[in-house]
């Protein structure tokens, strides 16, 4: 059975998008987003690949939490095929309404009746209801999130990012295309000890931050309707196929599907 992707999201409840995948072989690389995002497994087994490299086994039914922020990858075991669900919430609208959630560390949740709660979240906003409806649904939800117990918690790296790297990190997010040298010279390190030490702070190497930062950049360019040429010009890609094959290896979907399924 090939597999399907499709994307919710509304004007009236800009603060959250959700995806549900069947029967996918998606591999992703290590990457972040600037949302709060919770996974939910149905069918088949993967594994998430979160901060420090640490890792845990999720099977259907298994809820996942990660930070903004948080560097980390979820793929299906070799050669095999999975479904989840994956919600996405704008971080500072959590920070406001269910600060509790708002912690540095991801974490992973095996619980039957707050999975359950999930899916029926999750088909609510899939569904013809009325934005007011889907709202009291999903702060439902994650108020019980906020209340459960048992998760395993795997520990950010953001407490272990070193002054001159929080002020490459500063850089990065002012001039997403500063070179290798720039940022090496803003550290005081040569651009081997960058590279070395930015990977053991973040999971990523500098390039790999920058072209993560440029796919979340994207993502608000394919839903504004922009043109993909355009954004591959104005993100530094040198074309838009290659803006596309980096897109579809961070987001599972290339940017023309993404932009298309949003509901």
């Amino acid at each position: 059975m090939p597999g399907t992707t499709a994307f919710w999201r509304d004007p009236f409840l800009p603060h959250v998008e959700s995806r549900r995948a069947c029967h996918s072989r998606a591999c992703y690389k290590p990457h972040s987003h600037p949302t709060f995002s919770i996974g939910a497994v149905d069918a088949g087994s993967s594994v998430f690949t979160g901060s420090h490299g640490r890792q845990a086994a999720l099977r259907a039914g298994s809820l996942v939490l990660v930070p903004a922020g948080c560097v980390h990858a979820c793929n299906p075991l070799p050669d095999a095929v999975w479904s989840y669900q994956m919600l996405h919430l704008d971080a500072q609208w959590l920070q406001a309404n269910i600060p509790p959630l708002c912690t540095d560390s991801a974490s992973v949740l095996h619980d039957p009746a707050l999975y359950a709660q999930f899916c029926a979240m999750n088909a609510l906003l899939f569904s013809p209801a009325p934005p007011a409806e889907k709202q009291a649904a999903l702060l439902a939800f994650l108020h019980a999130c906020a209340g459960a117990s048992g998760a395993t918690s795997l520990p950010s790296r953001a407490a272990r990012i070193p002054a001159q790297l929080r002020q490459v990190l500063q850089a990065l997010q002012e001039q997403p295309l500063a070179s290798l040298e720039s940022l090496s010279a803003l550290a005081g390190m040569s651009r081997y000890q960058l590279i070395r030490a930015f990977r053991a702070a973040t999971g990523m190497t500098p390039h790999a931050y920058q072209l993560n930062l440029s796919v979340n950049r994207a993502r608000d360019g394919v839903q504004a309707g922009n043109a993909l040429a355009d954004i591959a010009c104005e993100l530094g890609f040198s074309d838009q196929s290659h803006l596309q094959r980096v897109f579809k290896a961070h987001a599972g979907i290339t940017p023309g599907r993404y932009r298309g399924q949003g509901g």
